[in-house]
């Protein structure tokens, strides 16, 4: 048994931890699987390598309000593929290759899947046949989450899948061999949105099976209700539908499903099952340890991202459910600092969490959505902002997406924006900056320059258009 002061589990947010101030701290890394986590290997980062040549694929659909008569001639999915994970492989084998090597001298990695076996003791079943026992004064729990696979005849996670129907995740879908003619998506949520956006941009024909009578659900009311209408013209989405069962056919997979039409079965080349993911706190057993899990095996932390247990931290997808990169990343910062400085721990900063779907049109979001405001009875004021109606929106002949913003009528603070439309991730930038630093609206849009013509002039005119503040009113 070998006794760390400090062991971290998982190699994304949490690899960003060991820095220079810990250089006299024996520390311990373990990872069951590639190095850098979700977001570099299977996620944020490939999946938007992805996007942008999908958003140029895509550019003769958009040109021809424009009077651009273009065509698409082909997609070369091997040379994307490879141009991608080239340099997504790389980097993870540059971070695997750093901390085992000299330039970390305090740093032991196990590679193998790590299992609580007491409190503060880790069991690890290493790649190359051996274990180890490992205990530590300190442990950062930071394991991010797995696909979820939903239980539905034909479709099993994991190894034992004899006799079960070839399917993909989002872990998988990136790396197929050839680019399909058809492929069915399970999932009404981003992942599915954005894998959609991609194979339909590269000519494939596109199934999504939705559970609901609109995608995207968690946004905004009358965005999901936007993205569905341009979704649903793009390509097929079946609402209200569920899948009964799942087999593999001669050429690719038969789905039967049930759904407004009756059952019936659809066809295939390629299934991908983007059903959400769920976090890996259960499979480390850390109840051993005394770590509490909620009801969807997130482990539970505290405002300083501490867990239960003395000395055992947690971050990331393990532990948030807001699921995003940045969020871990700002998570792995408390961390560092409430392990070199216990006596004055800081706390993560939770209050306004932007995220943003890279599917077409994207869509980006910070606070909270009107239908919040309403149930909880959160005075607000509200103005939609259409592209349409600023010279950028005009240039682009830009129909039916629109900026939401929400505000306290009483203070003028923003309480939440929601945008549809081009470029929304860089877009709602400046309201977000605004939530943080406690800017009324009309200060943001009355106190700068906003560039003519510009998509900048969308928050601009939003926050004009919400009415002065109301003290006591």
């Amino acid at each position: 048994m070998v006794h760390f002061d400090l062991v971290i589990i998982g190699t994304g947010s949490g690899n960003s931890i060991p820095g220079p101030e810990f250089d006299h701290w024996n520390i311990a890394i373990v990872e069951d699987g590639l190095f850098g986590g979700t977001c570099l290997n299977v996620g944020c980062i490939p999946t938007k390598m992805y996007v942008h040549p999908a958003e140029l694929a895509d550019a003769a659909r958009h040109g021809r309000a424009l009077g651009i008569d273009a065509q698409l001639n082909s997609v070369d999915w091997p040379g994307i593929r490879d141009r991608i994970f080239a340099r997504i492989d790389a980097i993870e084998a540059g971070g695997r290759k750093y901390r085992e090597g000299p330039q970390c001298p305090n740093i032991t990695v196990f590679a193998g899947r790590g299992r609580f076996t007491g409190h503060k003791a880790l069991h690890v079943d290493l790649h190359d046949g051996g274990t180890a026992e490992v205990t530590a004064g300190r442990f950062v729990l930071a394991a991010g989450s797995h696909a979820v696979v939903p239980d539905i005849p034909g479709l099993v996670a994991g190894p034992d899948r004899a006799g079960m129907a070839t399917f993909h995740t989002s872990d998988t879908i990136m790396r197929l061999e050839a680019l399909p003619a058809s492929i069915v998506i399970l999932g009404g949520g981003y992942i599915a949105a954005e894998f959609a956006h991609v194979f339909s941009s590269f000519g494939v024909h596109v199934t999504q099976i939705a559970r609901g009578k609109r995608l995207l659900k968690s946004q905004d009311a009358d965005v999901s209700a936007q993205f569905t209408k341009e979704a649903s013209a793009r390509y097929t989405v079946l609402f209200e539908t569920t899948v009964a069962s799942v087999a593999d056919s001669a050429n690719g997979v038969d789905i039967e499903v049930h759904g407004p039409l009756g059952p019936h079965t659809l066809r295939a080349e390629v299934l991908l099952v983007a059903t959400g993911r769920r976090p890996n706190g259960a499979g480390l057993d850390v109840e051993l340890t005394g770590v509490g899990l909620d009801g969807h095996d997130r482990v539970v932390v505290d405002g300083f991202q501490r867990t239960a247990a003395d000395g055992i931290y947690a971050l990331g997808d393990i532990s948030s459910h807001f699921q995003l990169k940045h969020v871990a990343n700002h998570e792995a910062k408390v961390v560092r600092h409430n392990l070199l400085h216990p006596e004055a721990p800081i706390s993560s900063d939770h209050r306004f969490v932007p995220a943003a779907v890279f599917t077409d049109p994207q869509i980006a979001s910070v606070g909270i959505t009107e239908a919040h405001a309403v149930r909880a009875g959160i005075p607000h004021a509200v103005k939609v902002q259409k592209y349409a109606d600023i010279a950028a929106g005009w240039a682009r002949e830009d129909s039916g997406h629109f900026l939401k913003v929400l505000a306290d009528p009483a203070t003028g603070l923003l309480l939440g924006a929601h945008v549809i439309g081009p470029e929304a991730a860089t877009v709602i930038q400046p309201l977000i900056q605004a939530m943080h630093f406690g800017q009324s609206a009309h200060d943001v849009a009355k106190n700068q320059y906003w560039i003519h013509p510009a998509l900048s002039e969308l928050v601009e005119n939003a926050l004009l258009g919400l009415p002065e503040p109301r003290p006591g009113g």
